[in-house]
């Protein structure tokens, strides 16, 4: 899988509403074939920051993502609440879902 996670610094006066700003680009992702996920978390150490974690099943719904006509859309649209040009970690991982954190194991609770 492309597993891709971003860091998106919003200008303070928008922070409070980023969900409802990027809610159709969110939608429009998550409906897309080859997306695994598409997650949204708001920084603890800083609330203007909010963490993208996603991925997508290949490389090729990786590049039909990109080439999407919401994508397209979110990168005119978005900029302009934005402090900086968003930082990104994108690297392909041999794995399809989420893997246990196994230092942390949580026994069964019954």
């Amino acid at each position: 899988m492309i597993f891709i996670t971003a860091k998106f610094d919003v200008r303070p006066e928008y922070a409070d509403q980023w969900p409802e700003i990027v809610r159709d680009f969110t939608e429009a992702v998550r409906a897309e074939p080859g997306c695994l996920w598409f997650d949204w978390s708001r920084s603890v150490e800083d609330s203007a920051q909010y963490v993208l974690v996603e991925a997508f099943r290949d490389g090729d719904a990786g590049a039909a993502h990109v080439q999407s006509d919401h994508f397209r859309a979110a990168q005119q649209k978005l900029p302009q609440y934005l402090v900086r040009t968003p930082r990104v970690v994108n690297t392909s991982v041999d794995q399809d879902d989420w893997d246990l954190l196994g230092e942390m194991e949580v026994p069964e609770r019954g």
